[in-house]
């Protein structure tokens, strides 16, 4: 896989078990990859390898006043300067490629995870952990993948380099042999230490980013109450505790570093000691003495990458742990479903609350509780995060259906639905029958005053389809970001529409318009609507009341609000006490009628 190549055209089926098992199942996936970047790390740290013995049989050469040998040896070196060249040039060409792609191929694992667990995954994993998994955690994990093949060939290089040095010079060729696994294991005691603390700082840099995009979310409403200050201090004082977190971890990073340094250091002072001790007994020869010597010297270049490899391990662990956790968890419905691609029509019918929304009709639901209220709405459209009774349309069980099935037969609008940055025509430019046009849906969802609004705040844009709407749609109300998403979902004009409180950021004038708008776009199409609004309610075909997970009163608006003392409770925001003290004045009326009879009789 090539970058040019990217994305994927299926990321596969990861090993989610745990986070080494993961970056294990990255690693196989990438083993062309791996190869090449082996081999041409080999080509590179072997070519610098050489050098020192080139230098020594060089040196060698003059000693010997050899011109032939002198002359090979200028040959053998440019040679090594090639091999040196070439590997380096691909060897990062390969590595970065294996990079990206790793971290390509884990952000399409959590794209997909992401689209089919849908509101499922941010009830189970906090919103500021899945970005922390998407971007930060993403580099870290492609980092490790990468490096474990320029590990492998910088410690396949000193092997090999250190057995040359035991067949060539064995005296000094042993004080190599015994000192290379010292420094290079010297370190092990130190990084589980090094590891905790780099996991503290990203626990701690974590827990920062949730309260920074939370913050960030509900900006709007801290303004409102006069709360950005409180926030501020809250982040601010997280960030601190990042900082510090951060401080110990480097000085821990820092030890392990000098170490890196000082060990082979030392070394390479015992190897020229020794070595010195042995020229001057006449043992060695001097080119000999300088072709250790500068093998040593050379050794400390594939070295770092067993510090680096710590690192990257130790950073990239608890990132691979965050993403196996998000990629493990499972719908409660399996998304292939039992049944063949289908898109059935009819009655939608709700087994668990007795919900009926007839075929063609516009169906509203009253539910005192929002949060149920939610679930319900996510429950009709098929595949709900939570386990129970499948819902039916035309008899048929949507959980049975595949999921890209269910998703066209039953469109669910939650009540924050997201606007996507890019152009108005951008946002509109969604899967459809291609019966509702753009201008039909944006007049049903009465987005005049929207259009308006996004041609004045875009200075090369004079058609408002041409329009930029910035992310989130930060740069408009909330009504009218709810009326824009309501535009979108007029135009995909599926077979059942769920809204969940689809008006309940707009005036009152402009909810009227759009309930009319609503019923006459939807005229023939089933439609259910989430809402406790009385312009909506009144508009409705029937009106379903949903209480305690059942439904418990059905109807036309204005009858449910006269004979239904639980539903005008929802509808016209009654208290308890109020609600008790009508219930009481509705007693001692029955109680004054009685009375009256019995005096009559």
């Amino acid at each position: 896989m090539q970058i040019q190549d990217l994305p994927y055209p299926d990321p596969g089926v990861p090993d989610a078990r745990s986070g080494p098992r993961f970056l294990w199942w990255l690693w196989r996936n990438q083993l062309g990859g791996q190869l090449k970047s082996l081999a041409w790390g080999l080509l590179h740290f072997v070519s610098v390898s050489l050098l020192p013995f080139c230098v020594g049989l060089a040196v060698q050469a003059v000693v010997d006043r050899s011109g032939s040998r002198l002359a090979l040896t200028g040959g053998l070196l440019l040679l090594c300067g090639t091999g040196i060249a070439v590997g380096d040039t691909f060897l990062h060409r390969t590595a970065v490629t294996n990079w990206i792609t790793a971290a390509a191929r884990v952000q399409q694992l959590l794209a997909r995870q992401a689209a089919h667990l849908g509101s499922a995954l941010t009830r189970r994993v906090a919103a500021g952990e899945v970005v922390a998994v998407s971007t930060g955690d993403v580099e870290k994990i492609g980092w490790f993948v990468e490096a474990v093949s320029r590990f492998t060939a910088a410690a396949s290089t000193v092997v090999v380099v250190g057995v040359g040095l035991l067949v060539y010079q064995p005296a000094l060729g042993m004080i190599v042999a015994v000192g290379l696994p010292v420094v290079a294991l010297a370190v092990l005691p130190l990084l589980p230490r090094a590891t905790r603390r780099a996991d503290i700082q990203r626990e701690k840099a974590g827990r920062a980013t949730e309260l920074a995009s939370d913050t960030v979310a509900g900006l709007r409403v801290l303004r409102g109450i006069g709360g950005e200050e409180l926030f501020l201090d809250r982040y601010r004082r997280a960030s601190q505790e990042v900082r510090h977190a951060a401080v110990r971890s480097a000085r821990m990073w820092s030890l392990i570093s000098a170490l890196q340094v000082l060990l082979p250091g030392l070394l390479l002072i015992a190897v020229v000691w020794h070595g010195i001790h042995l020229a001057r007994q006449g043992r060695i020869a001097i080119g000999e003495l300088v072709t250790v010597y500068s093998a040593v010297m050379v050794l400390n270049y594939p070295l770092q990458h067993f510090q680096e490899i710590a690192m990257a391990y130790s950073f990239s662990r608890p990132s691979a742990k965050r993403a196996a956790r998000v990629l493990s968890l499972r719908r409660a419905t399996d998304t292939d479903g039992t049944r063949e691609a289908e898109v059935p029509g009819g009655d939608l019918y709700d087994p668990g609350t007795g919900l009926l929304a007839a075929t063609g009709r516009f169906t509203a639901v009253v539910c005192g509780d929002p949060d149920a209220a939610g679930r319900l709405a996510e429950r009709l459209g098929g595949h709900p995060a939570e386990p129970g009774r499948a819902v039916l349309l035309g008899g048929v069980p949507l959980d049975e259906l595949p999921l890209d099935s269910a998703r066209t037969a039953v469109l669910v609008q939650d009540k924050d639905p997201v606007l996507l940055s890019g152009t108005l025509r951008e946002l509109l430019d969604v899967p459809s029958s291609g019966a509702v046009s753009a201008a039909d849906a944006l007049a049903a969802a009465q987005c005049e005053d929207v259009l308006d609004a996004l041609v004045q705040g875009s200075l090369d844009a004079a058609d408002p389809m041409d329009a930029r709407i910035t992310e989130r749609g930060r740069s408009l109300s909330g009504g009218q970001r709810q009326r824009l998403a309501l535009a979108r979902s007029l135009i995909t004009d599926p077979e059942v529409l769920v809204l969940d409180e689809p008006t309940s950021a707009v005036d009152s004038h402009t909810e009227a318009r759009i309930a009319d708008g609503l019923r006459r776009l939807r005229s023939e199409r089933t439609t259910v609507v989430f809402t406790s609004s009385p312009l909506l309610l009144d508009h409705a075909d029937r009106v379903a009341l949903v209480h305690e997970g059942a439904v418990v009163a059905t109807g036309v608006h204005r009858e449910l609000v006269d004979s239904e003392p639980r539903y005008r409770a929802v509808v016209t925001r009654e208290t308890d006490d109020e609600l008790t003290a009508a219930d009481e004045d509705a007693l001692l009326g029955a109680l004054q009628e009685l009375e009256e009879i019995e005096e009559s009789a």
